[in-house]
């Protein structure tokens, strides 16, 4: 299926700034809530599993900075008009199980360092994208070939990421 592009010529390379640099405020904001509630957490809230995921709040707020890169890059896939292929949600969560075994142990500093450093990362690269870039759509596995944009995978993903999380983690504090 070749990608289908949904393209507005009238909108503005200043429009397309505007679009591109919201998107990476709504990541900055998300990341910030995320590493203000995490770094003021205590050893043991750090260590608190979320109900039903079974993961440590620590593990979880490495586990969001630690996929930014995937998802931008799954993104620019999109941003490139090519279809997303080969990725299941299977393959997610084998992803998140092997990270939570792995980073089992994370520590607050490390998980918040790299929060700090791939949010910068993902969001510089949300606006490098152009309106065009953004309104483009192909398939995505994920979501059985439905085309999706550029944005709406940003959106459902990597802004969307820390805000997910967010309220996992506040529903685990509450318990």
């Amino acid at each position: 299926m070749s990608s289908v592009a949904s393209q507005d010529p009238s909108i503005t390379s200043a429009q397309s700034n505007q679009q591109a640099n919201a998107l990476a405020e709504r990541l900055e904001q998300g990341a910030l809530a995320l590493a203000t509630l995490a770094s003021a957490l205590t050893d043991a809230e750090w260590q608190t599993p979320l109900p039903k995921d079974g993961r440590k709040i620590g593990v979880v707020v490495h586990h969001v900075a630690n996929m930014y890169p995937v998802e931008i890059q799954l993104a620019q896939v999109l941003a490139d008009g090519k279809p997303v292929e080969g990725v299941t949600w299977d393959d997610v969560h084998a992803i998140n199980a092997a990270h939570a075994k792995e980073f089992d142990a994370v520590t607050k500093e490390v998980a918040l360092e790299l929060l700090r450093r791939n949010s910068a990362a993902a969001a510089a690269a949300i606006r490098a994208l152009s309106a065009e870039q953004l309104a483009l759509a192909a398939p995505v596995s994920m979501y059985a070939n439905a085309p999706l944009t550029c944005q709406f995978f940003l959106e459902d993903h990597a802004v969307r990421h820390s805000y997910h999380h967010l309220g996992g983690i506040r529903k685990a504090l509450k318990s």
